[in-house]
């Protein structure tokens, strides 16, 4: 059974329970029945290398205990046990300062998670397909990737406020290009289902040859933090799955802290993120940062925490639509003159309109930039086409890591192309800090391409949402 498949038919046997309503719940539920598999899987590991091993969650509880069996606990039994003993034991597990990170985990995942089901029998029917992933098979385990991956294809709310899960290809890009070196530190304050962690993590388990220290410090090396429920207990299993045996993944708002409470070890060597753009956020977390950089836009608030927390010599890769770019609102030309003032940004690749088709088809642009003392001197522009015979990406023909090799091949050699360009530093700061620059080197044609059409309107779309937000801060100063 292929994965889409086996995702499939699950939603398929949920959508007979009248308890579950939509996808966003069938997704939920099978997200924590998942976790339990996966965690009773690496319990039996650990049960085998670690010393008097103490469970994790109590025996009762674990799954091959209560689900392992196909001829097991159904109908209102099961539903009895789910509802009244299960959930109720894994979300008040004891914890204190002594207490095993891999317990607080699972406490963590429970508080926010819930059984949407009303049929035993059904919910019987459910476990007993997802016993067929043997997730002790290394093959089958690394295929979580494609099971989550799935699971958000066909969720297709999952573009709402902006959230929009970065295809596999962009997050192996910007990692391999930001290049982390095994004992540096990678962080993603808006990691979704762990993305850029994961990129990172095979990247540099790829490229060296790891030790026993080395594999220790990817470890304790990788930093995550997801405000909402589902995108976290994904991001926590498929780090866990990836060896991670206890993610440091918070589950939180990243923005939610002032900036004046960060030290230097709350810095980190390497940030890649795909910051949820077109979301508002209130004035108590606008309070965090300093006035300059205060503004409702989520984008622009993460850009500023990125560079707060980005460490001296430390590089980032950021995913971020056009509307940054030429956006004039009092926030976003100060995040700029600070981008270029205290780091060097050294490349713009712009990214075709359906990167994250379906979500959205809002240009969107990838940012690298390094911390350093001397700021930027000039910006290289690199436009990345469709491939040939593509009018656009979409589910069905997605984005592919062998679509950035001409990025890549250029890269470490540069030159001008009918592909890439670079702008002096002046010229940028005398436009006030627009970034929105076409290329020089071709003709510009009209294009009464649908997609393309949309594409433009989405950019006045931004432009006039930039223009809005000038206004309310000019209307909170006068007022």
């Amino acid at each position: 059974m292929t994965i889409s498949n086996f995702v499939r038919s699950i939603q398929n046997i949920m959508r007979q329970d009248a308890g579950v309503d939509g996808d966003a719940q069938r997704i939920s539920q099978l997200v924590w029945m998942l976790f339990l598999k996966v965690f009773d899987t690496k319990e039996e590991e650990w049960e085998v290398v670690e010393d008097d091993y103490t469970p994790i969650i109590p025996e009762k509880y674990q799954w091959r205990n209560w689900a392992g069996d196909e001829e097991g606990m159904t109908g209102n039994e099961l539903l009895e046990f789910v509802d009244n003993e299960l959930f109720v034991e894994l979300s008040n597990l004891e914890i204190d300062e002594y207490t095993d990170e891999r317990k607080i985990l699972v406490k963590e995942v429970f508080a926010d998670s819930y059984n949407y089901m009303k049929s035993g029998t059904l919910m019987r029917k459910v476990i007993n397909r997802i016993n067929q992933v043997d997730f002790d098979n290394y093959k089958e385990r690394h295929a979580f990737n494609e099971i989550y991956e799935t699971i958000l294809k066909d969720l297709q709310s999952a573009g709402n406020s902006g959230e929009y899960y970065t295809p596999r290809a962009v997050t192996d890009f910007v990692i391999e290009m930001l290049d982390p070196k095994i004992e540096e530190s990678v962080a993603d304050f808006a990691c979704g289902t762990g993305g850029f962690l994961v990129s990172s993590l095979e990247y540099r388990r790829n490229k060296y040859d790891l030790s026993v220290e080395d594999r220790e410090n990817l470890q304790n090396g990788l930093h995550g933090v997801e405000k909402k429920p589902m995108p976290y207990m994904l991001g926590v299993t498929n780090l866990i799955l990836h060896d991670i045996d206890t993610p440091d993944i918070l589950h939180g708002n990243s923005l939610n802290k002032s900036l004046r409470e960060f030290t230097e070890k709350d810095k980190f060597d390497v940030i890649a993120m795909n910051p949820p753009f077109g979301g508002t956020e209130q004035d108590i977390i606008q309070m965090n940062f300093p006035k300059p950089f205060q503004t409702s836009e989520t984008a622009d608030l993460f850009m500023t925490l990125i560079m707060y927390r980005l460490k001296e010599d430390g590089r980032a890769g950021v995913v971020l639509p056009d509307g940054f770019f030429f956006g004039t609102d009092n926030a976003k030309l100060e995040i700029k003159k600070k981008l270029f003032d205290e780091f060097n940004l050294h490349t713009i690749v712009r990214l075709p309109g359906s990167v994250f088709a379906p979500y959205t088809s809002i240009a969107t642009n990838l940012l690298f930039f390094n911390k350093n003392v001397e700021g930027t001197d000039k910006v290289w522009y690199y436009e990345l086409p469709l491939p040939e015979g593509y009018k656009a990406f979409s589910k069905t023909k997605p984005m592919q890591s062998k679509h950035f090799e001409e990025v890549r091949n250029w890269w470490n050699d540069r030159e001008e192309t009918e592909r890439a360009w670079q702008v002096e530093k002046e010229e940028i700061v005398g436009s006030d800090y627009n970034l929105d620059i076409n290329n020089p080197n071709v003709i510009e044609e009209d294009n009464h391409d649908p997609k393309e059409l949309l594409r433009k309107y989405n950019e006045v779309q931004n432009e006039i949402t930039g223009l809005q937000e000038l206004i309310k801060e000019e209307l909170k100063e006068v007022l």
